[in-house]
């Protein structure tokens, strides 16, 4: 992993993305500890995270994790979520931040010398390339270890730097098994869809 500490470093975390890929691999991310991981590596001047969110008048359970990232450190960027039933009948949701992390990361390319990009997206290879052009480089912050892989091919290829979730996720995990903090007491929220119930 290459990471000059002067650098100037920007996080682009695809939510949605990492959650699967944390998920097929078994763990929880813990967000505290990840920024801490990179700010030690490199001197990172912005970390954001994307997440589409189902606005409903019931709780939504990815409210404490987009609280508690936006008050500690995090540059969070939201949109509503489309709610809509499939050809089987079934509920399903549908939220691409794509978009939003697109421009952000070119409008911020003139001011980093280096874009962590949390996603396996293939969609994102041309911003990749976009954004190498203009003088960046880009690591991709994926896994290969997961069935089927969670990297496309073609963004891993155009990546300067790859780095497979799996290795670097020991830095900020929290397994399911680890104790609860007692109560009134903070902790970060790992899970972003977990039961309301257990918040």
């Amino acid at each position: 992993m290459h990471f000059p500490p002067n650098e100037r470093t920007a996080l682009f975390i695809d939510g949605a993305n990492l959650y699967s890929a944390s998920r097929n691999l078994g763990f929880d991310v813990d967000y505290r500890n990840l920024l801490g991981f990179f700010r030690k590596q490199t001197n990172v001047l912005r970390a954001y995270y994307y997440a589409a969110v189902l606005e409903t008048e019931e709780y939504s359970p990815l409210k404490p994790l987009t609280d508690w990232l936006a008050y500690n450190g995090y540059t969070l960027v939201t949109k509503p979520a489309r709610e809509f039933t499939d050809a089987a009948g079934r509920r399903r949701v549908k939220g691409n931040m794509d978009i939003e992390l697109a421009v952000d990361m070119l409008e911020l390319a003139p001011k980093i010398d280096h874009a962590v990009l949390f996603s396996g997206d293939s969609d994102f290879r041309s911003l990749v390339e976009a954004v190498q052009r203009r003088g960046v480089r880009v690591s991709v912050v994926s896994s290969i270890k997961t069935t089927p892989p969670m990297v496309a091919d073609e963004l891993r290829r155009q990546a300067d730097q790859f780095l497979e979730l799996a290795e670097i996720a020991p830095e900020f995990t929290r397994r399911q098994m680890e104790p609860r903090p007692a109560r009134g007491q903070r902790a970060t929220p790992a899970e972003p869809y977990a039961d309301p119930a257990d918040a």
